[in-house]
């Protein structure tokens, strides 16, 4: 079956992965209107957490189609929305539990601006190097994955100041010969002087001064910069900064959250609690929602008709995050994602032995990077290369960073020993094709 035609009348601005017509998905896999299977380790960038259709989500969905559909928030409240705050309650951090929904994870990060600048009366935002939160104006503003993200579309929201992530691989001056977290590569924890943090200290000195900046916004785990983790020492040293100058601080966790990194959240690893948490992708399995969570403190300042949105919180999105949740905790998913990741980089770091082309392997949970450091300087080329042989030898994967030279491995939390071994062979076959 092919749609070749159909396919000429779509906007070319939806940057293409593959060419692949799928037909339907079901677990780890996906498959394609002529009924070829793939592995699929993409997720849909981090959105399938529990794999493709789980039937307790889809059931959830059904029930709920058959009830209501459209149930305007100004206008009356829906079960599905009530049951999804008392589930977010138990998993959310500490004290964060007053909530606002969205429908995509841009105008997550929007609401969580506005609030911080409503809430604060400051219009400072600092980013860091790196991050991705969005392509709508306002996101693209604070997003520094890529220079294409803003190509063509200056001026941009004013008020963004941007700082060093705790990028260890990459470090100006750390000593790769030491390790972090017991990953041989990154500067020890013990020995590093954190310049990074004294970079975002300078930032408040120079450019956005404390009295004037609402919030300091990170990506525990880097998504589309590289799936990078930084020391938890550098999480705790950004949240004790912003607590001390009076600045919010806000956590996108719309890549990293709900399981992806073996915690529900990453900031759980290095023991942070910030004041808004930003949620998109796996909250609801694939349907449309995204949220905010925030203290009741900060969000009762945030005044009546000034944000919403006619889709937010929509009834059968909300159902099917409540049936989500479920699942995560049931099936102990969150529990599998962090055996399965160690298993996962174990196996990608004896390829690393044996194939120098692979200059890092890092990751927590099942948000894991190889990064390729190829002498030459064709790493990315290779990257692409790499993603493009795997789909031809039944695995989608994807590509990461600003030099496009890292293959980011997004598996759905369910995923099998079995499966990874699978995707690690075909990655490995295509690795020694491009060597």
């Amino acid at each position: 079956m092919s749609f070749r035609e159909e396919l000429q009348h779509l906007s070319p601005v939806w940057h293409r992965v593959t060419d692949i017509v799928v037909d339907r998905g079901e677990g780890a896999y996906v498959y394609d209107v002529n009924g070829r299977r793939y592995l699929d380790f993409t997720c849909g960038y981090g959105v399938t957490n529990t794999g493709h259709c789980h039937p307790r989500v889809v059931s959830a969905a059904r029930e709920q189609i058959g009830k209501i559909i459209h149930a305007q928030v100004n206008i009356a409240w829906h079960e599905p929305m009530l049951r999804l705050v008392k589930e977010l309650r138990d998993v959310t951090p500490e004290g964060l539990d007053s909530f606002f929904f969205s429908n995509s994870g841009a105008e997550a990060i929007e609401a969580s601006v506005k609030l911080a600048r409503f809430a604060t009366r400051r219009a400072g935002i600092i980013v860091f190097k790196g991050s991705f939160h969005g392509r709508t104006v306002a996101a693209m503003s604070l997003t520094t994955s890529n220079a294409k993200y803003r190509s063509n579309y200056q001026p941009l929201m004013a008020g963004v100041s941007v700082a060093p992530y705790a990028n260890c691989y990459h470090c100006p001056v750390g000593d790769r010969s030491t390790s972090v977290d017991g990953v041989k590569g990154f500067p020890g924890e013990d020995v590093c002087e954190m310049w990074c943090l004294e970079e975002l200290e300078d930032v408040l000195r120079l450019q956005s001064a404390p009295g004037d900046t609402a919030a300091i916004l990170l990506e525990p785990a880097l998504g589309e910069g590289g799936y990078v983790h930084p020391p938890r020492a550098w999480l705790r040293g950004v949240s004790e900064i912003a607590r001390e100058n009076g600045i919010l601080l806000v956590a996108d966790e719309i890549q990293s959250g709900f399981g992806r990194t073996g915690r529900f959240f990453a900031v759980e690893h290095a023991g942070v609690s910030p004041d808004i948490v930003v949620m998109a992708k796996a909250l609801a399995s694939g349907f449309p929602l995204s949220g905010i969570a925030t203290r009741p403190g900060i969000m009762e300042k945030w005044q009546a008709g000034t944000h919403g949105g006619t889709y937010g919180g929509n009834a059968v999105s909300c159902a099917a995050a409540v049936a989500t949740l479920h699942v995560l905790r049931d099936e102990g998913l969150v529990e599998n994602a962090a055996r399965m990741g160690d298993y996962l980089m174990e196996n990608l770091r004896g390829l690393r032995e044996r194939h120098p082309l692979i200059g890092d392997v890092r990751g927590r949970g099942l948000m894991v990077a190889t990064e390729f450091t190829a002498p030459d300087g064709t790493a990315a080329s290779i990257a692409g290369t790499m993603a493009t042989d795997c789909q031809d030898r039944g695995m989608l994967v994807l590509t990461a960073g600003h030099r496009d030279n890292i293959i980011r491995w997004i598996p759905p939390l369910i995923v099998t020993e079995d499966q990874i071994d699978v995707g690690v062979e075909i990655f490995e076959e295509a690795l020694a094709a491009a060597e």
